[in-house]
């Protein structure tokens, strides 16, 4: 009879676990390489882009956009097409940052593109004619009516916002009230930003969070997203949304010839948005009723 040793492990021998380990995936690994490699490039459009667009431009929500189509491209980038990343990112990332720019631009791309077309046609009757052409010159040069032409400035000057951070030059106290302004400048002034916070507090209710908090609390685009849990360019669309709709109804308060027309008037949109602005004015008249009640009470 054969005895076989036997052999006794040390209670201080450490125990083996077997455990399956799961191995990273080298797909997801290159394209996190590739992220990070081209961070820079987010950057490099972005200060591009910002060198030609109007100072109100939030820096943060192009970059923000920027980035998000950096990590797309790099999900979707197929290296045996023979195609470089960073051109193929770059153009990924110049598409997302002009769809950005679209959502928060007051005016639509039909007006834009008659806007390039009628300033081309000004340039090159300038060079003709050896001075500025004027609106019916323009309007005969296209062949289109003058009514066309006026209308087609007056949307693109609507569209045109001025940013209360836009000018370093002069704090924020000269920008929105001059030195000089005399008491009616003051009040009127002090109406419109009456009209504007009721005009706020009367905005359905999720345009009314994303205009509170990325104006007013100040946070980030994909903060406000994840919050609404929404992506951030439905948060810019309704971020769009929510200004058209302020600056007209102040305008139907203040202004009305500045309001353009609903083009379905009789829509269920130009109902609700008829609503909007009775609801604002009429906000607006309650609280002056409630001062001059309290100002007659303290005074009797």
């Amino acid at each position: 009879m054969t005895f076989m040793p036997v052999f006794t492990v040390p209670s201080f021998a450490p125990r083996v676990q077997y455990r399956h380990v799961t191995q990273p995936t080298s797909s997801f690994e290159a394209a996190d390489a590739l992220v990070v490699q081209n961070i820079a490039l987010v950057g490099h459009i972005v200060r591009e882009t910002m060198s030609r667009v109007p100072s109100h431009v939030n820096r943060e929500d192009l970059s923000s956009a920027g980035m998000m189509a950096l990590v797309k491209a790099s999900r979707a980038f197929e290296a045996d097409r023979g195609v470089p990343f960073v051109r193929y990112a770059a153009t990924r990332i110049r598409g997302a940052i002009l769809d950005e720019l679209r959502g928060i631009d007051w005016a639509s791309r039909a007006v834009r593109r008659r806007s390039r077309d009628l300033d081309s046609t000004r340039a090159q009757l300038a060079v003709t004619l050896g001075r500025s052409a004027s609106n019916a010159e323009v309007a005969s040069a296209l062949g289109i009516g003058l009514a066309e032409v006026e209308g087609n400035d007056d949307d693109i000057a609507r569209a045109n916002v001025l940013s209360l951070q836009g000018t370093t030059e002069a704090g924020l106290a000269d920008t929105l009230v001059s030195p000089t302004s005399g008491p009616a400048d003051m009040l009127e002034h002090q109406e419109r930003l009456h009209y504007l916070i009721e005009a706020i507090d009367e905005l359905p209710e999720r345009l009314r969070v994303v205009v509170t908090e990325y104006f007013i609390a100040e946070r980030p685009m994909a903060e406000i997203a994840a919050a609404l849990d929404v992506s951030e360019s439905r948060v810019s669309q309704i971020r769009a949304e929510a200004l058209v709709l302020l600056r007209d109804a102040l305008n139907t308060a203040l202004d009305p010839d500045l309001v353009a027309p609903h083009p379905r008037p009789e829509g269920c949109a130009a109902r609700r948005r008829d609503a909007y602005f009775a609801a604002v004015v009429e906000r607006h008249a309650s609280g002056t009723r409630c001062g001059m009640k309290s100002r007659l009470d303290a005074t009797g």
